[in-house]
């Protein structure tokens, strides 16, 4: 994959979880899940081989910084 990604963590509320949002370099969205249940999105974006760095990165990550993804 040759474009910019950039991941994004929205922080939830005691009803809504946490979510992560990965979009491209126009800020098109092209991922969102939660941190819980990753595999159905990052496989529909062909990202299911990088969940693990995903994971790591938006465990790592601010709620509402936006990194972009090195991938």
């Amino acid at each position: 994959m040759n474009q910019r990604l950039f991941i994004l963590k929205i922080q939830g509320t005691k009803k809504i979880p946490d979510y992560i949002q990965i979009r491209d370099e126009e800020f098109t969205l092209i991922a969102y899940f939660k941190v819980s249940n990753p595999k159905t999105a990052l496989s529909r974006c062909n990202l299911l081989h990088k969940t693990e760095h995903i994971l790591k990165i938006a465990r790592e990550l601010p709620y509402g910084k936006m990194k972009e993804l090195e991938l």
